[in-house]
């Protein structure tokens, strides 16, 4: 099997394992040539275990042979955040400043729950630095590219995992979601991205941006991949104080039923998309459209108000600033200078938050919160765009006239489940958002939802020119 035959799902490399036409260590080795080709360019990788990965799956592939099969993720070569605990290295975080002994030799209860299920880790992904600060050029750390376009960026803060499983450098990958840290870079790459349910997967060993918002996070090429992964990494975990008091899994199992859409209850605010400041017209249109498959399959839309935009962003980042420095406490005092730029200035802007502007965005959350909760009682399901525009100009990022944030923040402020998959391409060819997001622990319907979008449609398929092996200026 060459590599251009490769399956670029987990669910199909399940199957190609399984019936003999693939074996794992066949897998990794494809990934890691393509990796070695692509990744000098694309900046997707901090580190890659590529010895410990050829070893798993030399293990996976015994085990399978002797009948003995894990799961739908035995042998299949993930991917892990910079900022999640693996036992293979150091967690770098992408900053100069992080503490090489922090979960030294362990891994995270995630990375722990996907490495018993059969899981290949091929090693860590380019981040912002600790999943606040920007890509500092001053900084001898990956620059990370989108997918589909060298010249603009892959999104932050989980920008390796999404452009790296774009890529085809690996099927899935671990991310985490503060205030749309999954979902983002997964619209800017073209492929699906799920915040869960806040709670619903344990964050010991991974480094804290909002204690309160923070979600660890499924990224593949489909939902139903993604449904996959949450089905091992879903669930509680005494380590984690946050942790739900929930069992996972079942979430790939709920899929093979197709929802039935007649009747679906949408809400949506179209006026609050179309008069997004900053938002590419080209995005409303594509919005639209991707609504119409729904309607054409029985769905019914029902308006809403959207909470203003820029009230769930400000109170997020409120939050997230606040926590982030009261994290990194003792490390600013000691090594300021050695932090990058980006980060700094979102520690300035945290020192000057006050007990009554934490007062007033803790009020503006609780109402948010509730104003959702009344919205959701009347309608199954919210979709909006998962950002205004596409990727943007890797030099463009700070300016543009776009809150990153403005569709994903709610979710972390609400806690809600909340899922990105490609519904369209602008006219330049560049990938766009869906948004689908639902009550606490609905992660099941969301995802059915996306499945079920994704089986009518065919935008999830679609591979950028540097997967295709054509490199990009």
């Amino acid at each position: 099997m060459t590599l251009s035959d490769m399956p670029t799902t987990i669910a199909q490399s399940a199957s190609a394992l399984r019936d003999g036409r693939l074996t794992s260590v066949q897998l990794v080795s494809a990934l890691q040539t393509r990796a070695a080709a692509i990744d000098p360019r694309l900046g997707a990788f901090t580190t890659q275990y590529i010895d410990h990965a050829l070893a798993a799956a030399a293990i996976a592939d015994r085990e399978l042979a002797a009948g003995q099969d894990r799961g739908p993720l035995h042998g299949i070569p993930l991917a892990v955040k910079d900022i999640v605990a693996a036992k293979e290295g150091p967690t770098t975080a992408s900053s100069a400043v992080v503490d090489p002994s922090w979960w030294q030799g362990q891994d995270a209860p995630v990375v722990a729950r996907l490495r018993a299920a059969g899981a290949i880790i091929l090693g860590k992904t380019t981040t912002m630095e600790y999943a606040l600060g920007e890509p500092d050029s001053d900084q001898a750390l990956a620059q990370p590219r989108c997918a589909w376009d060298l010249g603009r960026w892959a999104g932050g803060s989980s920008s390796g995992s999404g452009s790296g499983v774009a890529a085809g450098l690996m099927l899935g990958a671990v991310g985490t979601d503060t205030g749309g840290s999954v979902r983002l870079p997964a619209a800017f790459n073209g492929i699906t991205g799920h915040k869960p349910t806040f709670g619903l997967v344990p964050k010991s060993g991974v480094h804290v941006l909002g204690f309160s918002l923070d979600a660890v996070g499924p990224m593949a090429r489909t939902a139903r991949d993604c449904a996959l992964m949450l089905d091992v990494m879903a669930g509680h975990d005494a380590s984690d104080a946050s942790s739900a008091r929930v069992a996972g899994g079942g979430y790939a199992k709920g899929l093979d039923t197709p929802v039935n859409l007649t009747g679906l209850r949408i809400g949506v605010d179209l006026a609050a998309v179309a008069g997004r400041v900053g938002c590419d017209p080209a995005t409303f249109g594509v919005f639209e459209a991707a609504l119409r498959v729904f309607t054409d399959a029985g769905a019914i839309l029902v308006p809403y108000v959207a909470p203003e935009w820029r009230l769930c962003a400000l109170s997020a980042a409120v939050v997230w600033q606040v926590d982030a420095l009261t994290y990194h406490h003792d490390l600013l005092r000691e090594r300021w200078s050695e932090f990058g730029r980006g980060i700094r200035a979102q520690f300035i802007e945290g020192m000057l938050v006050t007990p009554s502007d934490m007062k007033a965005a803790d009020r503006v959350r609780r109402q948010i919160c509730a104003h959702m909760a009344q919205v959701l009682d009347g309608v199954d399901i919210v979709m909006s765009p998962t950002h205004g525009t596409a990727a943007l100009l890797y030099d463009e990022r700070s300016g543009s006239g776009v809150d990153e944030t403005a569709f994903t923040s709610l979710w972390n402020l609400t806690g809600g489940p909340a899922i990105s998959l490609p519904m369209g391409v602008t006219g330049e060819g560049l990938p766009l958002g869906l948004q689908i997001a639902g009550r606490a622990f609905d992660d099941g319907q969301v995802l059915a939802i996306a499945d079920a979008f994704q089986a009518m449609t065919a935008h999830h398929r679609a591979m950028p020119p540097i997967a295709r092996g054509e490199m990009l200026s």
